[in-house]
């Protein structure tokens, strides 16, 4: 299995990471940490941009882990910006068959900013043809999740 882990914290030792570690310990995994990449915005186009390194990652994985903080009540800007620059390039179903587990994290976010992030990134794998496996907010939800990647 090929798995790869997107952070899209700008913390690379943060609580994003640590979701993810209790979700795929043990694993062999990839890390793309967005922080370090030049993944400009849907309709900018220059020559150093990584979407397509991004994509092809993604594209090479089974399973793929986005994390995210939650910031200003939803995904962080980084993941957002992420699944946004799908729309045009990417066409719907081009990811079938991957799996697609998310990490939502933060201090003390309320109910309804989960859900709203659970339904766009679930959304999101529908569209591209990925199965949705699940979002956890915390590490015990993560341990428990992570008998399905």
């Amino acid at each position: 299995m090929n798995l790869l882990f997107i952070n899209g914290s700008p913390n690379k030792d943060g609580n994003t990471v640590r979701l993810a570690k209790a979700l795929i310990d043990g694993k062999d995994y990839n890390t793309i940490h967005l922080v370090d990449c030049k993944l400009y915005s849907y309709g900018q186009e220059y020559e150093d941009d990584q979407f397509g390194e991004i994509l092809s990652k993604m594209k090479a994985s089974d399973t793929i882990v986005i994390g995210s903080p939650v910031y200003w009540h939803n995904l962080s800007g980084a993941v957002r910006n992420l699944i946004d620059r799908f729309y045009g390039p990417v066409s719907q179903g081009e990811l079938q068959g991957k799996r697609l587990f998310v990490l939502f994290q933060g201090a003390s976010p309320e109910k309804w900013m989960l859900e709203n992030g659970e339904y766009t990134m679930s959304r999101f794998a529908k569209l591209y043809g990925m199965e949705y496996m699940g979002m956890a907010t915390g590490v015990s939800e993560a341990k428990e999740l992570s008998k399905k990647v």
